[in-house]
């Protein structure tokens, strides 16, 4: 598998969250607005990123008996360090994402990748590998919120598109959970009659 693949797959072919469908409890949970689902999304980059390339450097001296409590405790290392750069540095968008933000830490896209790529391949192949996934989760969760946002609020980042009018629209509860739900069901429809079958 070339290196180019490895990066691509988890963007669109193995995307977390429309193909795969792990890793949905922040994609519904912060996918309200662009905002809160591109923060959530870099914030899981960051962390399956490092993971990745932590556990690779010392993956042939991890015990196989107890890699996945070593993957867990260097997993949450990661999202410890984000968890405090977003209160210092980002403390609106870390009280939106709330509790989401130290979960990452049982995120299965995050634990799944450590598992089944960077504890068996190379430090470049598994950089690349969770630069990809962490990407494409960064991608399906941007393209939710700003589906939920537009139809929701009637805004985009915070301006507004439909005006004033639209917040008292019917469709307000497509940034509630029941939007969630249907945005990632038809999403994953369409993914599944027109990308798929072109991959």
């Amino acid at each position: 598998m070339s290196r180019l693949s490895i990066f691509t797959r988890g963007l669109i072919k193995d995307n977390a969250v429309f193909v795969l469908m792990i890793g949905l409890c922040p994609a519904l949970a912060t996918s309200s607005t662009v905002r809160d689902g591109f923060g959530m999304g870099l914030a899981a980059t960051f962390v399956v990123v490092c993971s990745n390339l932590l556990i690779s450097i010392l993956r042939k001296n991890i015990p196989n008996e107890v890699r996945i409590p070593i993957f867990i405790l260097i997993i949450s290392t990661f999202v410890t360090i984000i968890d405090y750069m977003m209160q210092a540095f980002q403390p609106e968008l870390y009280r939106a994402l709330g509790v989401f933000v130290p979960l990452i830490v049982v995120n299965c896209m995050i634990l799944g990748r450590a598992e089944a790529f960077a504890s068996k391949r190379s430090v470049l192949d598994s950089v690349l590998d969770g630069l990809g996934t962490g990407l494409g989760f960064t991608l399906a969760l941007t393209i939710m919120g700003t589906i939920r946002e537009i139809l929701g609020n009637g805004t985009f980042l915070g301006m507004t598109v439909f005006g004033e009018a639209f917040k008292n629209s019917p469709v307000i509860f497509m940034i509630m959970s029941p939007g969630a739900f249907l945005v990632i069901g038809i999403l994953k429809a369409l993914i599944n009659k027109y990308v798929k079958k072109e991959l």
